[in-house]
């Protein structure tokens, strides 16, 4: 983890680096905040430590997921440029729910829960679009709920694969940085099982397996499986 230019000008980061115009806009020139740079498999923040900050990701990708006892983990989603972390301590959340981890090395801006508190308050528009994002992430939350609940092996991962072939991950290729296990974790499944139904899948020629790589080949029958459960 690095840091430099430990304290920047937000407004400039955001400008540098052509991020959301609606977020640029609302920075005041004089919001200086943290930011900081993880390495691949580096841990951002770990469930249970004390939020000060919303983290806003400003280059790679990370992983969020819930620890559930020793060695034993649920990924719940993947995050990437231009989405924020650690959001519950804007609203009183003294501490992280979840953990995160870099999937790629990854570009973090800090910005304090105070700092962010007035954003959102003396902008509308942009808190009307947070509030959206978050209402989209409640949405998969219940979905993994879902999965848990109801589907069989074949099912979960069916549909831990259709959300990590999202095209904005996979412009990233994401497979390339995630194991057998981080596959098996956004399933809920155990690894030996996640291995053994990708074989499956090749087998059946719904993908691909390369090195590492997963190329999906049917995606509507992959539907099917995750669908049935």
């Amino acid at each position: 983890m690095n840091f430099y230019n430990s304290y920047v000008n937000l407004k400039y980061i955001l400008v540098k680096d052509n991020l959301s115009e609606e977020f640029k806009n609302i920075i005041n020139t004089d919001a200086y905040k943290t930011r900081v740079e993880y390495l691949k498999g580096e841990t951002i923040f770990k469930q249970g430590a004390f939020a000060p900050y919303v983290l806003y990701v400003v280059e790679g990708l990370a992983k969020v997921f819930l620890q559930t006892g020793i060695d034993k983990n649920i990924n719940i989603s993947v995050v990437s440029k231009g989405e924020f972390l650690a959001f519950s301590s804007v609203f009183g959340e003294p501490v992280h729910t979840y953990s995160a981890q870099a999937i790629t090395n990854s570009k973090i801006c800090m910005i304090e829960k105070e700092s962010f508190q007035r954003i959102l308050l003396n902008n509308p528009e942009f808190a009307l679009n947070i509030t959206s994002q978050n209402y989209r992430t409640e949405k998969h939350l219940l979905e993994i709920i879902r999965n848990l609940s109801y589907k069989q092996m074949r099912g979960k991962l069916a549909s831990a694969l259709i959300y990590l072939c999202q095209p904005d991950f996979l412009q990233q290729n994401i497979f390339d940085f995630l194991t057998r296990q981080d596959i098996a974790d956004f399933a809920a499944i155990s690894t030996e099982s996640a291995i053994k139904f990708l074989k499956e899948f090749e087998k059946e020629k719904l993908l691909t397996l390369d090195g590492k790589k997963v190329i999906i080949r049917d995606f509507s029958q992959l539907e099917n499986i995750s669908k049935s459960g």
